[in-house]
């Protein structure tokens, strides 16, 4: 994917070959040196423009740029934070794993039978797909949050296309 989200087909795992394997990140546009850069930016514009205030004789307008900056540092920080997020999708023969780590480290893991488990998506007409869900046994669990429109398109077609594999069963290629 695009987004530094990895998809990997057939390796081998240790029980059997995946059919599927994907992980799922947050798309960061931003990286450290490009935060260091804007916020270089930004407090030497702040700082400036503040001095001027200052000489001006409005001396608070210099602790309200200051205060600007530092809650624009603590949103950065707050969504570098949860880009730690990851979500996990292996599919083979037998069944279909989905992980997810959130932001601060917490694991949960749901695994399916892939010849019970449906994929169903909500679509909407002028954005795409808006959220994928796999239902088995009459739960739904949303998959793919992280992912924009034509990337879940992207995904939706991988995932169904494995799914399908995995109800074919395996393959077995004698060695000749």
């Amino acid at each position: 994917m695009s987004t530094g989200n990895e998809i990997a087909r057939p390796s081998e795992s240790e029980d059997e070959p995946q059919i599927f394997s994907a992980l799922l990140t947050p798309h960061r546009s931003l990286n450290r040196t490009g935060f260091l850069a804007v916020m270089l930016f930004l407090s030497a514009v702040s700082f400036v423009t503040g001095l001027a205030f200052l000489m001006m004789g409005a001396w608070p307008v210099l602790g309200f740029f200051s205060l600007d900056v530092l809650v624009i540092w603590w949103a950065f920080k707050v969504n570098f934070r949860a880009a730690r997020a990851s979500e996990e999708i292996v599919v083979t023969s037998s069944e279909l794993r989905v992980r997810r780590v959130s932001h601060r480290g917490q694991v949960a893991e749901w695994t399916f039978n892939p010849l019970w488990v449906r994929l169903d998506q909500e679509v909407d007409e002028e954005y795409g797909i808006e959220h994928l869900y796999l239902i088995s046994r009459g739960r739904r669990l949303l998959i793919a949050g992280f992912l924009g429109p034509e990337e879940k398109a992207s995904f939706y077609s991988a995932l169904v296309g494995a799914l399908n594999a995995a109800r074919r069963g395996p393959t077995h290629h004698p060695a000749t």
